[in-house]
């Protein structure tokens, strides 16, 4: 129970002007029971300062749902049986990119599971060639824990950017989510090596995951200050009903705004996405998102027939809607909550490359 007395407004204004705050402070603003709209407006106008209206849109290509980890949280975990694997060939992959640049994507986002099938070579005879075709688009790679001699070999084929969310930076923690394969430590490493090798690079956390604490919040929060990402994504844990946290409940949609908000005041340079999670729950989730500092948006480009496949989580939106429909959705519901699309691929404003 926080019963310290704090000035809420001292605390954002100091934070909007420094990025200063204290972990007793930054406690409060998570957990503590205060009006929070000059939290939503000054995260607002910050947004606004750095990137107006613009939102960003990054077209999402989930090429392969097979995935060689257990993480105990994931639809697509390797001992998930009643999955439908699917993996896209490389001609699938740049028709989806092709549909993508004409509708104005300039962005396209290549997301998977760790498929042994997809080799380094693989991966980059693929983003070359979407890099040859397409030299006017930014690649995002979003494909797991990887070498860095590996991500080295992906940067010179052409991808300029990964998203590696660090799921949570506390070990123990890490351990509770993650099968004992995979480690915390590694996890960081490379998002460090990712930045060492200049990619604009996305890290981010899931808002409820079972056993958080407020306390590995502000862990999280401490990890990005020292990595600094040029991106970060957070989005509300939502179960599903075939891993081993199946009667976990959900993450809160409010608690995911109010970071979203103090994130954008932390770092008022980066690209934060309004994620489809947050629309998963809220069916407003994405406007609200936007609205409360966020400026990227990550349709799907992926073929109707396999976006259901793809399925992280339980109730995912937007899985029947063919890339069209689904840009045009978007778009009239960026326009209603203020904001206006941009054309462009969006870079960080802090590393433009």
């Amino acid at each position: 129970m926080i019963s310290e007395e704090f000035d809420i407004s001292k605390i954002i204004s100091n934070l909007e002007n420094t990025q200063e705050i204290s972990d007793s402070e930054l406690e409060f603003l998570i957990d503590g029971n205060y009006d929070t709209s000059e939290l939503f407006s000054t995260s607002d106008k910050v947004r606004r300062r750095y990137y107006g209206t613009d939102v960003y849109l990054r077209g999402l290509i989930e090429f392969t749902n097979y995935c060689k980890n257990n993480c105990l949280y994931c639809g697509i975990r390797a001992d998930n049986r009643k999955a439908v694997r699917y993996r896209l060939d490389k001609e699938k992959i740049l028709n989806c990119c092709r549909k993508g640049y004409e509708l104005g994507y300039r962005t396209f986002v290549l997301q998977g599971g760790e498929d042994p099938y997809f080799t380094d070579d693989r991966i980059c005879n693929i983003v070359s060639e979407i890099h040859r075709l397409y030299p006017d688009c930014a690649i995002t790679l979003s494909i797991g824990e990887k070498s860095k001699e590996s991500y080295q070999r992906y940067y010179e084929a052409g991808a300029r950017r990964y998203l590696l969310r660090h799921e949570t930076a506390d070990p123990k923690h890490y351990s509770s989510l993650h099968p004992d394969s995979m480690s915390c430590e590694n996890r960081k490493q490379c998002l460090y090596n990712l930045k060492e090798l200049g990619y604009q690079t996305g890290t981010g956390f899931m808002v409820g995951s079972p056993f958080q604490t407020t306390e590995n919040i502000i862990s999280d929060i401490h990890f990005m200050q020292e990595l600094q990402p040029e991106m970060i994504g957070i989005g509300p844990y939502i179960t599903h009903f075939d891993t081993p946290f199946h009667e976990y409940p959900n993450g809160s949609v409010s608690l995911t705004l109010r970071l979203i908000a103090i994130l954008r005041l932390l770092f008022p340079y980066a690209l934060i996405p309004a994620t489809t999670s947050l629309g998963t729950l809220d069916p407003s989730g994405r406007e609200k998102g936007l609205k409360a500092g966020a400026n990227v948006v990550m349709p799907n480009l992926s073929p109707v027939d396999v976006r259901k496949k793809y399925e992280l989580y339980e109730n995912k939106i937007c899985t029947g809607e063919e890339s069209a429909q689904c840009r045009g959705c978007l778009e009239r519901r960026i326009n209603s909550a203020g904001f206006h699309i941009v054309n462009s691929v969006g870079d960080c404003i802090r590393n433009c490359f």
